[in-house]
């Protein structure tokens, strides 16, 4: 399989380059989102692609806007990708772009966590508590929490590392009506999401989701949504409360660089070959057990 580290595409104005996502300008209010390969650990992004993901996390990404597109309107526009570029660049776009919207981005992140893993772990362990919120005593990792937990983000720039906020500094910083409607539809759409997966043999320990306002004030889920990238998506079958679940996501980076000497700042340490492969085999074998159906190379 072809792999694509970063787009090449001049018939349209480059807005910028993210992560994982090329931004493109598409008139003066849609904008082409060609998702890579590249791989980010630690807010870092590796020098390595992984063939395939970024085709893996569009293809997720669509699936779940239309799923969830009751619950609260998003950025899709339905324009194909393919007749916004130019012939020689559509290779780059197929199976991994979308044109959207084009919205004022919310700056700050909505995380859901149903379950005790990862910081919210490690913060609950310190201080009995996660983003400051009380938990029972006992709670052991990867537990399930009695309720889904919203604990926002402030965004920051590439390369820093996100913020984890309270929700009275969320209220601050958007407003006390935006913030209360981000948190119940990210609960909402965590819910549904976490209720479907279930009778796929997945769990989703945690999510991000991204939002931003249209012209009108109107709030839109935008970027990715429920990707392998952006949450914790764990076998059923597999899982067991008392220790941390094998993940369909880049947790093998994540492990491997855990056993580096590394700051977890730029430049990345390089990725071995079989790193890459299980990761790749990961992120295939979401999609297809999410979605039933293989990946549209």
């Amino acid at each position: 399989m072809n792999s694509l580290y970063q787009t090449s595409i001049h018939s349209l104005p480059l807005l910028g380059h993210g992560k994982v996502r090329d931004n493109y300008a598409v008139g003066d209010d849609k904008i082409l989102i060609v998702t890579t390969d590249r791989l980010s650990a630690f807010d870092v992004v590796m020098n390595e692609p992984i063939p395939g993901k970024g085709m893996v996390l569009n293809q997720m990404s669509d699936f779940w806007f239309e799923k969830l597109g009751h619950i609260v309107p998003n950025h899709l526009t339905g324009v194909a990708p393919e007749s916004v570029v130019a012939a020689d660049e559509v290779e780059q776009v197929k199976g991994r772009a979308v044109v959207a919207k084009r919205l004022k981005p919310i700056m700050v992140e909505a995380v859901v966590r149903g379950y005790i893993i990862g910081s919210g772990w490690k913060d609950y362990q310190d201080t009995g508590s996660i983003c400051g919120i009380k938990l029972p005593a006992g709670l052991q990792q990867a537990e399930k929490l009695p309720e889904p937990l919203f604990t926002p983000a402030a965004k920051a720039d590439l390369g820093e590392h996100d913020e984890n906020i309270s929700f009275a500094d969320m209220e601050s910083r958007i407003g006390a009506e935006l913030a209360a409607k981000m948190r119940d539809v990210s609960i909402a759409l965590y819910k549904a999401a976490a209720d479907y997966a279930a009778t796929r043999g997945i769990i989703i320990a945690d999510t991000k989701f991204e939002f931003g306002l249209d012209d009108n004030g109107v709030m839109h889920l935008m970027d990715e949504v429920l990707t392998a990238d952006s949450s914790r998506f764990w076998p059923a079958d597999s899982y067991a409360p008392g220790m941390s679940p094998p993940s369909f996501d880049k947790q093998f980076v994540r492990d491997y660089l855990e056993t580096l000497t590394w700051g977890k700042t730029a430049p990345a340490p390089a990725l071995p070959a079989d790193v890459i492969d299980k990761t790749q085999a990961k992120y295939f074998e979401a999609i297809e057990r999410l979605t039933g159906q293989k990946l549209k190379a």
